[in-house]
């Protein structure tokens, strides 16, 4: 049987995972090389939060011929993921890791997934990032329970030196970071340490890990309104969000291919859209936005949330020193 004669489902289903792998990906010939398409098979994953961000690169990546998958979120389904989330009505109330691994399995039947009902957790973090190669972090960061997630997911890619890509929808921004923790020593590239869970707010946090210089005017002018709700959720945008699975699939090609990638891609599809004269008054009023965005800040969370990494890193030093000063100071 050649591909062209596997039309339908019965006849693909008869292949052995072998000649289902060469079908499947036949198309990537010549623009993906044979030893990149053989490494892609053998290549564990960890698609840590399978919603807006880590859902988007889903099923991208199992096209492309990734076949050894863990999803891990403890999110199910709610109607209002449907503006940008790889699901239907039909998934409501469904778990998001198992969603996605059904979808895989419809793609590929030979697939591994194995879902992670519970999610990144300080008790399984360890585990699921050993058994990965690649992890894709796509942990939700707008509630606390989301945050000490991440920073676990982080600290043990951190600490068994593994690489792991992530992304930010900010609007009509889809900010792509790599962070390999094979050569990167600290945590979010220094821009928090552990110890920050329990002095730094929500926000505060966010600012810190978000990449900052690519926060687009519109992003800094609908938090400015939204922060001083007390019921305010961010809104996100399928044509960011979805960015995320194209990127994806090849800087996690490039990772497995043992290339260099940059530390963030940024596209903003909101700016590559307007005509040049808007899209030079859009650059130009980011730093406007953002200063109105600060000014609207308290002090504290201010200098928290957007001083540069070393700066931050400095102060954090003098702040710790002077409070061990005191302290040895009160013993004595």
């Amino acid at each position: 049987m050649t591909v062209e004669d596997v039309a339908t489902p019965e006849e693909a289903r008869k292949l052995d995972p072998a000649e289902f792998y060469t079908c499947l990906t036949q198309r990537n010939r010549g623009l993906v090389r044979a030893d990149l398409q053989s490494r892609i098979a053998r290549t564990r994953l960890l698609v840590a939060g399978c919603g807006s961000i880590g859902g988007a690169t889903v099923q991208p990546l199992g096209r492309m011929g990734y076949q050894h998958f863990t999803l891990a979120d403890v999110g199910r389904y709610e109607l209002n993921n449907l503006n940008r989330q790889s699901a239907t009505v039909d998934d409501l109330g469904r778990n998001k890791a198992e969603v996605g691994a059904e979808a895989l399995r419809a793609i590929n039947p030979h697939v591994r997934a194995r879902v992670v009902p519970e999610g990144v957790t300080r008790d399984n973090a360890e585990e699921l990032v050993r058994e990965a190669d690649v992890i894709v972090d796509g942990v939700d960061v707008t509630t606390p329970a989301g945050l000490v997630a991440k920073v676990a997911l982080h600290e043990e890619a951190c600490r068994q030196g593994k690489p792991l890509v992530t992304a930010w929808d900010l609007a009509g921004t889809l900010a792509a970071q790599t962070i390999d923790y094979r050569t990167v020593r600290q945590i979010f590239d220094g821009e928090i340490d552990p110890s920050d869970l329990d002095r730094l707010d929500t926000w505060e946090l966010i600012f810190r890990i978000v990449p900052r210089g690519h926060i687009p005017g519109e992003m800094y002018r609908e938090l400015r309104d939204g922060l001083r709700r007390t019921d305010y959720s961010v809104p996100q945008l399928v044509e960011a969000a979805t960015q995320f699975g194209s990127l994806a699939v090849q800087i996690v090609n490039q990772l497995v291919a043992g290339r260099g990638t940059p530390r963030i891609v940024a596209v903003d599809v909101h700016q590559v859209t307007m005509t040049p004269a808007r899209r030079i008054a859009d650059r130009l009023s980011r730093h406007w936005e953002r200063a109105l965005f600060l000014a609207t800040l308290p002090t504290r969370q201010a200098w928290n949330g957007f001083t540069p990494a070393a700066v931050y890193r400095a102060a954090r030093q003098v702040t710790g020193r002077a409070t061990g000063t005191a302290g040895s100071a009160a013993g004595a």
